[in-house]
């Protein structure tokens, strides 16, 4: 009988010590001490999606035992993720304003700027709209409420239909600052949660005008020419890059304090000559020209 309960002691001893080994081996975000996958997640603007999505492929087939998930739903969106801390990486189309820097230092969270890319906004219509550039008086009044007819800005006696992103958009930020000048845009608005939407808009209705990243350009819309005031510039790619479109602007990471770990690693490579390079290839420009 001792025997059996000595076997027993030493049997249950054993379990315990694999099932402590077990915990030992639990992976985390710096892979210390770990054979398991690591992961981290990122989450926020949807101009940045399409590149971190690619970024994020890439380096998974690189590194296989490392996991990053993207998701999008607007700069606002990611930002907040960040300040509640449940998220690695915030994406974002514009900077953090100083009420978001705030809230997050108050919440523990260390903001830190990484600039990823340039991107260029372009502004599209339907492809039989006979409007081919606007300036940027012409524009503002449009999206302000000015101007609500395209015979006004050489086009046909039609009413302008307005499209836009929702107000959890860095891009909608953006286009707000640089193009309505603190004007508020106009109430008849419709707003799109997606970029995707405004392609669907545009496609389908002739009266149409909307906004988005030069990424997501394709033949199902007609992009406008714009002049801000130096000469009506269309927004190729030597035109953001040179600084010529007046449209265009920085793309951003935002982590808690200097990036460590796997957060560091997807960083380094996202900016890397190979990381740079894919930039290029999903339609945005590098920032090390």
């Amino acid at each position: 009988m001792a025997n059996k309960f000595k076997a027993y002691t030493i049997l249950t001893l054993l379990v315990i010590g694999l099932v402590f080994m077990g915990i030992g081996c639990t992976g985390n975000e710096n892979g210390e001490g770990s054979s398991s996958v690591q992961d981290i997640s990122l989450k926020g603007s949807d101009t940045v999606l399409p590149l971190a999505q690619a970024e994020a492929e890439e380096f998974m087939t690189e590194f296989p035992e490392k996991s990053v998930t993207v998701t999008g739903g607007g700069s606002g969106v990611g930002i907040a993720a960040l300040i509640d801390g449940g998220v690695d990486i915030a994406t974002a189309s514009r900077e953090m304003k100083a009420d978001e820097i705030e809230a997050a230092k108050a919440n523990g969270i260390n903001p830190v700027e990484h600039t990823i890319a340039i991107d260029g906004i372009s502004v599209v219509v339907n492809s039989n709209n006979p409007v081919s550039e606007l300036t940027f008086d012409q524009l503002r009044g449009i999206y302000n409420g000015s101007i609500s007819n395209w015979k006004d800005v050489g086009g046909e006696d039609r009413p302008i239909v307005v499209i836009s992103r929702d107000s959890s958009s860095g891009t909608y930020e953006y286009f707000k600052e640089a193009v309505l000048l603190g004007d508020e845009y106009r109430p008849d608005a419709l707003t799109q949660p997606a970029t995707g939407g405004i392609v669907g808009e545009v496609t389908q209705n002739s009266n149409a005008i909307g906004y988005m990243g030069v990424a997501y350009l394709d033949e199902s819309v007609k992009a406008l020419s714009l002049d801000g005031g130096n000469g009506s510039e269309y927004p190729s790619s030597e035109n953001i890059i040179s600084g010529a479109y007046p449209l265009s602007r920085p793309l951003y990471f935002y982590t808690n304090g200097e990036p460590s770990g796997l957060t560091k690693e997807f960083i380094d490579y996202v900016m890397s000559e190979d990381g740079q390079s894919l930039v290029l290839e999903v339609g945005y420009f590098p920032i090390n020209q």
